[in-house]
């Protein structure tokens, strides 16, 4: 049953991505995942359901994805893990494009659908305190604060390079080269 329960997901982020979240229907839903909308309303009652199930599943596809070492890995400086971290999510594949176009999405929706602005919120705080934690481990002196405040002006710019990349508005090599640049800068910042 849990293998259902995720293809519904992987077809809901699918569909996300491709039509947005006001473009979703049950019905399109279950063809893409090969299911009955009756099965779809018995996972997740509702479209908010399904909406926010997604979102949780894409939030944890993207921590998989940035966090996954393979066995024997070398192990990283904290400011390289930092930096690996944020730069998985500005890579050239279909799971984190198809990831990071369903965020989009999601977060846009968000304007006109309240519902899912405290889910969303969650999600993001939990990104930004993931990203404080990594940057207090290159600046461990650096108050909470204001690593906080470097955590939130992190993820919203590669918030905003996703998209921009994304749409064909950056090249994605000149997305990266900015990200970097960010984190020099909040890093000085941060040791200052």
């Amino acid at each position: 049953m849990a293998g259902r329960k995720t293809s519904i997901l992987e077809a809901a982020a699918r569909v996300i991505a491709r039509r947005g979240v006001r473009g979703l229907r049950v019905e399109e839903l279950a063809a893409e995942a090969g299911v009955s909308t009756a099965l779809i309303y018995y996972h997740f009652k509702d479209r908010t359901g399904i909406l926010r199930q997604t979102m949780e599943f894409i939030s944890d596809r993207a921590e998989r994805y940035t966090t996954e070492r393979t066995d024997g890995a070398e192990q990283l400086s904290p400011r390289e893990e930092l930096e690996r971290t944020l730069l998985l999510e500005l890579q050239d594949s279909a799971e984190v494009r198809e990831n990071s176009t369903a965020w989009g999405e999601l977060r846009a929706s968000a304007v006109f659908e309240p519902e899912l602005r405290e889910d969303l919120a969650r999600a993001t705080l939990i990104w930004v305190q993931e990203m404080a934690d990594l940057l207090g481990r290159v600046v461990p002196l650096a108050s909470a604060t204001a690593l906080a405040s470097a955590a939130e002006r992190l993820t919203a710019l590669l918030e905003g390079l996703s998209m921009r990349w994304l749409s064909g508005g950056l090249p994605l090599d000149h997305a990266r080269a900015l990200l970097l640049e960010a984190i020099d800068a909040e890093l000085r910042r941060l040791q200052r």
